[in-house]
């Protein structure tokens, strides 16, 4: 097929990847523009869009698509289809309607549960034993098109936002090769319940509050894990948590059981595997108490 692909992060590059090599078109890459980042906060383009330009590949960068300047640039490709994966702009009607066969989107979760900005990080931190990627046939609404392929992926007790985001993108992109293989695309509507939103990660989410139960603590952690990555606050430094599991222990929340970084929570308690202080890299438990020994009946303020 002759696409359009519009993505910004990581995620979406292994999509664009797959399609690639599938032997599609990619007419063009629509992506965010080029942002400040690093310590001289110099533009920085996109993920998508620097993979994008080192396959030869026409790179967008519109602030909008509202205007029907925009829109007609667009709809000049005369694609089969759009294939968009977290792009991070609105389209409107004639963007959509423009392709032959409409646009399509890879979701990181199982519709209609978790639409939205952070479907990731917030199956994990609610605990939920499964996660997944839909494939959908988009409409004006936020994640409501309907579905074109859905393919599950459990949650365990070790999975993090880093690990989940790996899984599902590689998942969503053989996925989305498969739908546009089939010789005719069929999509049926989401269901009407189970919707539920995953709003944007704010980062004044991440203080741990320790006299949550274990469980919790650990899907907190897990879920925001490496970024915005979730902290608390030990001897004046802030610690951030990025890897725990959950051990049969109990004292008061937010004490150190013992010089191994167990400590107790609301129920239960967690030992802490990977952590990073404040200026530092992340380090496992052992080389981080080699240089910032934690004893027992230490106190997270």
């Amino acid at each position: 097929m002759r696409l359009v692909f519009m993505g910004t992060p990581d995620f979406a590059v292994e999509t664009l990847k797959a399609l690639i090599a599938a032997g599609h078109d990619i007419a063009c890459a629509y992506s965010q523009p080029p942002r400040p980042a690093g310590r001289g906060m110099a533009e920085r383009p996109s993920p998508v869009h620097a993979f994008a330009a080192a396959q030869g590949i026409e790179v967008r960068t519109p602030a909008s698509l509202k205007s029907a300047d925009e829109q007609a640039r667009f709809a000049a490709l005369e694609t089969d289809a759009a294939v968009v994966v977290a792009y991070g702009l609105l389209l409107p009607k004639p963007v959509l309607a423009a392709p032959r066969l409409g646009c399509f989107n890879v979701h990181a979760s199982l519709l209609p549960r978790w639409r939205g900005a952070a479907p990731i990080q917030r199956a994990i931190m609610s605990g939920d034993a499964e996660s997944g990627v839909t494939i959908m046939r988009m409409e004006e609404g936020l994640d409501t098109g309907p579905m074109c392929k859905v393919r599950r992926h459990a949650i365990t007790p070790t999975t993090t936002a880093q690990s989940l985001h790996d899984e599902l993108a590689a998942l969503g992109a053989r996925l989305m090769v498969e739908v546009l293989a089939q010789p005719e695309i069929s999509c049926t509507p989401q269901p009407a319940d189970g919707v539920t939103y995953a709003r944007k990660i704010d980062k004044a989410e991440a203080r741990i509050d320790l006299t949550r139960s274990a469980e919790e603590v650990r899907n907190h952690i897990h879920g925001l894990s490496p970024f915005p990555g979730a902290w608390f606050p030990v001897k004046a430094t802030r610690l951030k948590a990025l890897l725990c599991e959950v051990v049969q222990a109990s004292g008061r929340p937010g004490t150190f059981l013992d010089d191994n970084l167990t400590i107790a929570c609301g129920t239960g308690a967690i030992r802490l595997l990977r952590l990073q202080r404040e200026g530092k890299g992340a380090m496992e438990a052992t080389d981080f108490l080699r240089g910032f020994p934690i004893a027992k009946g230490t106190e997270a303020a």
